[in-house]
Formats: C-alpha cells, sequence, structure tokens
C-alpha cells in the first residue's frame, strides 16, 4: 500500500507557516489523494496529546477509512511500551523506529537486549517493529541485530537515502536490507553545487528526478509482493517564505504519488 507520513507535511505542520495543519488536517488531505495508510512519524504533539484527543484522532482516522502506522526514535524500554500503547489506540500493525533515539545510544549488545526484551509484546500484539536505515549505524550492523534477536516481528524500514551521509551506497542498503523488510520510505535524493561551486548541498528532489533508483528498489526488495507499504516523505527545504514552501511540499507530495501509481 502507497501511504503519506507527516514527513510529506512537514512545513505544513510547522510553526513556520501562518496556520500549522492539525494532524487530522493531514488525515483529510491524505485521503482527498485517494491514498488510504498514513504514518504519523516523528511528530512531537503525539507524545502530547491527552487519551481522550487520542482516542479522537483515532476516530478520525478510521472514519476516513486510514490505515495508520507510527513512528519514534529508541529502542529502550518505556518508549517502546508507549508506542505500543498507541499502536493499539490506533490499531496501527506497525512501530517503525531507531536504535539510536534521542537520550539513548546503546551499544550493540545492550541494543540487542532490548529489543529481545520488548519481542514478545509486540508478538503478542501482532504489531511489526522496524528499525530504519540511518547514517549512525552500518546497514550491515543493523540487518545483523535484526537477524540476532530473531523475532518475527523485527525488521527494517528501509530508507537508503539516509546512509549516504556514511558514504553507503543506497543501492548496497537496498540489498542488505531486503532480506529483513518491513517497511519503506520513499523520497528522491540529490546532490547540488553550492553558490560559487564550493561544495555541495545534499538534499531531497522530485520524485524520479534525483539519484534514487527506486526501480532497483521495488525489483530487489519486492515490497508490494510481500505486503510492505510504501511511504511517501521529503527533504524539501525552506524556500524563503511560507507560501512557496507549502506550495513546493505540495507539488512533491503530487509528483511522488504519480510516480509510484506509474509504477504499479
Amino acid at each position: 500500500m502507497i501511504g503519506l507520513s507527516t514527513y510529506a507535511f512537514f512545513w505544513q505542520h510547522s510553526d513556520r507557516v501562518p496556520a500549522p495543519l492539525s494532524l487530522v488536517g493531514a488525515f483529510e488531505a491524505t485521503r482527498e489523494q485517494d491514498v488510504r495508510l498514513f504514518q504519523i512519524c516523528d511528530f512531537a504533539p503525539l507524545e502530547r496529546m491527552s487519551d481522550e484527543q487520542l482516542r479522537e484522532a483515532a476516530r478520525a482516522a478510521r472514519d476516513l477509512g486510514l490505515t495508520i502506522e507510527l513512528g519514534t526514535k529508541g529502542i529502550e524500554a518505556p518508549r517502546l511500551e508507549r508506542f505500543l500503547r498507541l499502536a493499539e489506540i490506533f490499531d496501527a500493525r506497525l512501530v517503525r523506529s531507531m536504535v539510536f533515539g534521542p537520550d539513548s545510544r546503546p551499544n550493540p549488545q545492550q541494543a540487542e537486549e532490548w529489543l529481545r526484551d520488548a519481542a514478545p509484546a509486540f508478538e503478542r500484539a501482532g504489531v511489526d517493529l522496524a528499525l530504519e536505515t540511518y547514517e549512525q549505524i552500518a546497514t550491515a550492523d543493523l540487518v545483523r541485530l535484526v537477524e540476532r534477536v530473531g523475532s518475527p516481528r523485527l525488521g527494517v524500514c528501509l530508507d537508503p537515502a539516509n546512509v549516504v551521509a556514511r558514504l553507503e551506497h543506497p543501492r548496497d542498503c537496498v540489498e542488505l536490507a531486503a532480506p529483513v523488510l518491513k517497511n519503506v520510505h520513499v523520497k528522491d535524493f540529490a546532490f547540488d553545487r553550492q553558490d560559487g561551486w564550493v561544495g555541495f548541498t545534499y538534499s531531497g528532489a522530485p520524485m524520479g528526478r534525483g539519484l534514487h533508483d527506486y526501480r532497483h528498489l521495488l525489483d530487489t526488495a519486492r515490497p508490494r509482493e510481500r505486503g510492505i507499504n510504501e511511504v511517501v516523505e521529503h527533504w524539501l527545504p525552506w524556500q524563503g517564505d511560507p507560501t512557496s514552501t507549502v506550495d513546493l511540499e505540495r507539488a512533491w507530495t503530487r509528483t511522488t504519488l504519480e510516480y509510484l501509481r506509474s509504477t504499479l
């Protein structure tokens, strides 16, 4: 299934725009584009919402016919327990996270212990825990960690754009992560010369116009054959003013959805 993430609404949610979009507003905008999956990922207001506000948001998603996934950072027990509870409220079947959280950087042994401790609860709940490929940890090490824990509910959220920062090639990341794949983050990326031709900026690009060989990802990881969701997000730089930035963010979402649908 193709979905949108809160990262596809990054600037629309931001306090840099005059009227930031609410979570339910993002749900509604998602359905307006005939998309039925939404990933609430690294969305700080979610953790400040009361139980009643959470139930209202979950009810709004259900009324719109949306499937919800969740996303956070960190694998320490309180965080994973909290998001498993949120998954119950939203009837979510996937939580994306990262090994390193805002306040925790476990060593490999500690990370394995934490994940082993957490795995039974995710298995009982029928919820997948997908650890994102990221520059802090080599993809090969992340895959080995998942394989050592050996839970059927533990896998990888594949985002090959992130690993370029540790000089990994995106195609290598895809090939390593494919066997343990649980989720895909979809965005294109490119290098641009900085002003004066001194160095480069690595940033987002409209889908299909950057360096991401998405056909290689589809052919290698086969997410659609395996029932693995593809979730759209963006790395869109601020465009100088709210109107230009929001307009371009919406245009990138349309472009990405058109691209993905053309590959179905």
